[in-house]
């Protein structure tokens, strides 16, 4: 394991450091100065949200641990710079993680943090989302990747017929499950997010094509 920074209990919430082991703590720290480190190279995330890359992507991304129910398998898909694929790797290491990302270089960082944070149940796969083999997972996330009515095609490819989709949405999640509803049949829980209050989870199961008069 390497550091490169020092972790500060500050910058996390009380709940957060009672409830993570120090071992995993001590792994979020290294992705994160991992992250800065790259950011300029390949922007990973928004040059804006560095300064507050805890709560707007670490803390954000784990919050779907806690939503989660037990996955012997997990799709990420569309992972960009690891968020949240990497942080469920890390906090879940009994969980075979798969990240699905078509962008060269961003799947190049995503090896290197895999080889860093030595992340044995992490695989990184160099597709297209609907190009992939299907993972049959337990779980698929997605964050901020696509409107939902084209994001459930992707995740309906990858998520096993009895699996849960978690799925991380702004302030226009209403309008966007209006317009997927005209199209798809699905069950849906909704969950407010704990780091911001125009966001939510969608928890999504059962996706069904169909057929709407218009």
């Amino acid at each position: 394991m390497f550091h490169v920074e020092q972790w500060s209990e500050p910058d996390l919430p009380d709940e957060l450091v009672a409830s993570v082991p120090r071992g995993t703590l001590d792994k979020l720290v290294d992705l994160s100065a991992l992250v800065r480190k790259w950011n300029p190279k390949i922007n990973l995330i928004g040059k804006s949200t560095e300064a507050e890359i805890w709560h707007r992507h670490i803390i954000d991304s784990l919050q779907l641990v806690s939503v989660a129910a037990p996955s012997a398998r997990w799709c990420d898909i569309g992972s960009g710079g690891g968020f949240p694929g990497l942080i469920i790797a890390i906090a879940r290491p009994e969980t075979d993680v798969t990240l699905i990302e078509s962008d060269q270089r961003k799947c190049a960082f995503l090896v290197i943090a895999k080889q860093r944070l030595e992340l044995k149940n992490l695989d990184i796969r160099d597709e297209r989302i609907e190009e992939a083999k299907p993972e049959a997972a337990d779980t698929v996330s997605a964050r901020a990747l696509a409107p939902l009515n084209k994001l459930l095609p992707l995740v309906q490819r990858h998520l096993a017929s009895d699996g849960q989709a978690l799925l991380m949405k702004g302030a226009n999640a209403e309008q966007e499950i209006a317009e997927a509803r005209r199209h798809w049949d699905f069950q849906m829980e909704r969950r407010s997010s704990m780091t911001d209050s125009e966001s939510s989870i969608l928890i999504i199961r059962n996706i069904q094509a169909c057929h709407r008069n218009p």
